[in-house]
């Protein structure tokens, strides 16, 4: 097994799974057992600079040993896992010259990954696959990106001779509940521009993303014995059942490709009393945006008055924005990504992030950073995997913009 695979099946191994509910940062503990791992392992390799901090932050610096100055250069990726799917108790499966056919995940449980419903498993007939066992997800969102960036500046200590500018680690917590960037610091990380390790499959390279929101919607109800109930039990399950019919049932994720944006409803829980929605809100213009939230303001207004003052009351929250505008001024740090993939033999597909990175959010903090791939496919899912041929292309890719860089 080679030291990238190694290290990434060593970090799946650590459940990491993220949670909205805890209000701590990071919000769950394991995130701080990797991060302890994480800052051995750059000690180790003899990093500079090195620090974790009480929130789960990781930073190192590999230091220059050219005799003049180039930029300085970050590369960023987050411990987490999602909170939409188990990560504990990783068990990965190797699946070596992929034969293109269906994959039995997990025979017992009948748990099969069909190329009908994932057709771009046929791009890596002949690669080795890493697959879960269908009981959890992978985490290759983004321990794929930890793991690339650790085994690029490994090499990097290991061959000196190689030259090359200062190149900044940057590890964060807590990205999948859109809390990865609540604490980072620009300023000590030192880097003038930075790539997130965070895309999806071989050859993605973004710098736009979704400006996004979290909704959360409470509707309140009135529980009276059912054979009492005539003119006086209001259900609140009703009143939110009759709310979410009303968003556009066409602007939704499964419904949804390239810059359109959706409604995405995530939960729903309720009884007569008390129910309660939530929603993430997504597009990529600015304008559409704000008339998203809008249009959500509205409709609770709307009920409201149908149903009563403070029958449905609504908190909305910004969760981040696009990028683009950030990294536009700074294109050059894109074209470095794209030229470094090229020389590497990967070809380049610039298309927009359908959710968001760390990197839309640090941008905005004064620190541009497009995402480059990691290699994964079906995140946030039992059905996530990454081939290994991707992941070691990505490791190329990093070390060839530091080459890059170095020359400029």
């Amino acid at each position: 097994m080679s030291a990238l695979i190694e290290k990434f099946i060593r970090y799946v191994k650590f459940d990491t799974q993220s949670d909205t509910e805890t209000g701590l940062t990071p919000s769950t503990p394991g995130q701080m057992f990797l991060a302890k791992e994480l800052t051995r392992e750059l000690e180790e390799m003899g990093l500079e600079n090195i620090s974790l901090d009480e929130n789960g932050y990781i930073m190192a610096v590999l230091p220059s040993n050219l005799d003049h100055e180039v930029p300085t250069v970050g590369f960023v990726a987050h411990m987490d896992t999602s909170p939409d799917f188990s990560g504990k108790h990783v068990k990965p499966q190797f699946w070596e010259n992929y034969d293109g056919k269906d994959i039995v995940l997990n025979e017992e449980k009948d748990i099969v990954m069909k190329v009908a419903d994932f057709p771009e498993l046929k791009k890596y007939k002949g690669q080795t696959i890493i697959t879960t066992n269908g009981t959890t997800l992978l985490g290759a969102d983004d321990k794929a990106g930890i793991a690339e960036i650790m085994t690029a500046i490994e090499y990097l200590t290991e061959h000196t001779e190689i030259k090359h500018g200062a190149v900044h680690v940057g590890f964060t917590p807590d990205e999948e509940i859109g809390k990865g960037a609540d604490f980072f610091n620009v300023k000590k990380f030192g880097a003038e521009f930075a790539y997130t390790m965070d895309g999806g499959e071989i050859g993605e390279l973004q710098y736009e993303n979704f400006n996004a929101a979290f909704a959360k919607i409470n509707f309140k109800g009135r529980n009276v014995h059912p054979g009492m109930a005539k003119d006086k039990m209001i259900n609140s399950m009703l009143i939110a059942n009759e709310f979410l019919t009303r968003l556009p049932e066409d602007e939704v994720p499964e419904k949804t490709q390239g810059y359109e944006g959706f409604y995405h409803l995530i939960s729903m829980t309720g009884n007569v009393e008390n129910s309660n929605l939530q929603y993430i809100v997504r597009d990529f213009e600015m304008k559409k945006y704000e008339e998203r939230k809008q249009f959500v303001q509205s409709l609770c207004d709307e009920f409201c008055e149908k149903y009563g003052e403070g029958s449905v009351s609504l908190e909305i929250t910004n969760q981040y924005y696009n990028m683009r505008e950030k990294i536009e001024p700074v294109k050059y740090i894109v074209d470095i990504a794209e030229e470094a993939m090229k020389q590497v033999g990967v070809e380049p597909m610039i298309i927009p992030i359908r959710g968001g990175t760390d990197g839309s959010r640090l941008s905005y903090m004064g620190l541009p950073c497009p995402n480059i791939f990691a290699g994964g496919h079906n995140f946030h899912g039992r059905f996530e995997y990454v081939p290994v041929e991707s992941m070691e292309k990505s490791v190329e890719v990093i070390l060839k913009i530091v080459e890059l860089i170095s020359k400029r």
